[in-house]
């Protein structure tokens, strides 16, 4: 898979568990069905909201984006639908050309520790799927356990 399509999967998923999380509160708070639907749809959007900045990050390194473009990515997954123009812009200016980097280059920017540990991982693709789930299950549980946005009802 590659970076273009690895982030362009998250971006997806972010717009469809918006889609979901919206539907919920319509079903929560105009139909008043109760709380199980916005429990469901939260749950998968926060998931897919926290892999899509993890995405953002890995992609957004490997493909050398600056710092600030990285964090505008991550950005857009607050604004319901954005990710797909964004995902869109991103690909108008070849901003997601290319395969992972898994060997070091000349450039600058590849003997830095980040850099270092990607390519490591990139080179380990069954540890790499591990290390994102585990990764994303951990911030996961560390929110549910913070609480959700508003406080507990």
């Amino acid at each position: 898979m590659t970076p273009r399509l690895f982030y362009r999967a998250f971006a997806i998923a972010e717009t469809v568990t918006w889609t979901l999380l919206i539907s919920a509160m319509i079903l929560k708070y105009v139909f008043k069905v109760g709380d199980w639907p916005v429990t469901i749809g939260g749950f998968a959007h926060g998931m897919v909201f926290i892999g899509y900045a993890m995405t953002a990050v890995l992609v957004g390194v490997n493909q050398r984006w600056r710092t600030r473009q990285i964090v505008g990515a991550m950005a857009t997954a607050f604004v319901p639908y954005l990710t797909i123009p964004f995902d869109r812009r991103l690909e108008k200016r070849g901003m997601l050309d290319g395969e992972w980097r898994t060997t070091a280059t000349d450039h600058p920017g590849d003997h830095g520790f980040t850099n270092v540990v990607m390519r490591w991982l990139l080179n380990r693709p069954v540890l790499f799927g591990v290390g994102f789930v585990v990764l994303l299950g951990a911030i996961m549980s560390t929110m549910l356990f913070i609480g959700p946005p508003g406080g507990r009802s």
